[in-house]
């Protein structure tokens, strides 16, 4: 059983960019939801920061995560009740996951180089800010980050499904992404 198990950094990492994307998505709702800055409401800045420093970090995390799968790839579950057809729509789903989660991060990023905000890297380190102030291409990127954060959300949801789907079926797969 120990080949079929995945390593235990995928396990982590799996996980931390789970809890990540789930705290990402909670902290747009509660950024947006602020006043917009002025003169004394600078306490917006520190969300913005804390969800962009947390979207960079998932773009590491995501190629950790890649890094990991294709170097250490566990043998597949063999199993009846996994028939070969789920095995190639769970491949495409986590190829278009992870294309997704990149799409976000990058046109985030891109939004906010766009926006006239720097980005301090966990407040340590001053990201180099290669945009200008420009409404439009903020917003185009902004536009472009909803839209790929809501196709996440729907990935996310059909990613949830499949698990709960082979939980009920007791097959191991659930099984194998729980273990350390």
């Amino acid at each position: 059983m120990a080949n079929k198990a995945y390593r235990p950094t995928a396990v982590i990492t799996h996980w931390l960019i789970a809890v990540s994307i789930f705290f990402l998505f909670i902290s747009s709702w509660w950024m947006l939801a602020l006043p917009l800055p002025g003169p004394e409401f600078q306490f917006r800045a520190f969300p913005f920061q804390l969800h962009k420093n947390l979207g960079i970090t998932l773009v590491f995390l995501l190629f950790l995560l890649l890094y990991v799968r294709l170097r250490h790839r566990p043998v597949p579950e063999q199993s009846p009740a996994m028939k070969p057809w789920m095995h190639k729509l769970a491949a495409i789903d986590h190829v278009i996951l992870y294309l997704v989660i990149f799409a976000c991060c990058i046109s985030g990023y891109i939004s906010s180089s766009f926006s006239g905000w720097g980005t301090t890297l966990w407040w340590t380190v001053d990201l180099y800010h290669w945009g200008w102030e420009d409404e439009d291409l903020n917003m185009l990127f902004s536009d472009i980050h909803l839209w790929t954060c809501w196709a996440l959300l729907g990935l996310i949801a059909v990613h949830i499904s499949g698990a709960i789907y082979h939980a009920f079926g007791n097959d191991g797969i659930v099984r194998r992404m729980l273990r350390l």
